[in-house]
């Protein structure tokens, strides 16, 4: 499998976001959310990981969300859980494989299921949007630790965890086996922050 490098990406980025302001916030976010990641990989126990394929998935996993801009730039809040799908149809078009599509369709809080769906009708279709692969569950779990709200922050992973608590046990429970399986990542120097980069949504999942 070909695996887009960042530039090839950041153009990627460029062709789709609507407007300067919407490219920055969101690319800088993947961007963002890489170098937690790989900072993560540098452990011993992960080494065995595909660099180059989390890469590609952090700089990708957001990019649906320039569908959700209007004409007049505005964020579509109501319908930004559905980023994530909007970002595998943008990848399909673009002749990208499935393992790549994966990283925008099922990088959501720590995984949106079936059950969540349709219990809290979420316009999505139901199905497990739930990551698999060592290489995802890193991706979506190097995504908590850093907001597009406005101010934009990072979290710590007890904040992050007291902030999914509120969707559930069981999504607090997934939190702490990724946070076992990839250990915490150094924020040294970055703000603590408030909410997650789905606040906007409904209460859902997120998490």
């Amino acid at each position: 499998m070909r695996i887009p490098g960042p530039a090839e990406i950041r153009a990627l980025h460029e062709k789709y976001a609507p407007t300067t302001e919407a490219f920055t916030l969101v690319h800088r976010h993947c961007e963002i959310v890489w170098g937690i990641a790989e900072q993560l990989l540098s452990s011993p126990h992960l080494a065995h990981l595909d660099a180059e394929l989390v890469r590609a998935g952090c700089l990708l996993h957001d990019i649906g969300v320039y569908r959700l801009y209007d004409a007049d730039g505005r964020l579509d809040h109501r319908n930004y859980i559905r980023h994530g799908l909007l970002g595998h149809e943008i990848l399909e078009a673009e002749g990208f494989p499935e393992p790549l599509r994966r990283f925008c369709s099922h990088h959501t809080g720590v995984g949106v299921t079936r059950h969540d769906i349709v219990s809290q009708a979420l316009p999505l279709p139901p199905a497990d949007y739930v990551a698999v692969t060592e290489e995802e569950r890193l991706v979506m779990y190097a995504d908590k630790f850093h907001t597009k709200s406005r101010p934009e922050a990072y979290l710590c992973p007890d904040e992050y965890a007291a902030y999914v608590r509120r969707f559930g046990e069981d999504k607090v429970t997934a939190f702490e086996a990724l946070r076992s399986e990839f250990g915490e990542p150094d924020l040294s120097g970055s703000g603590p922050g408030f909410g997650t980069e789905e606040d906007a949504t409904a209460a859902v999942v997120r998490g």
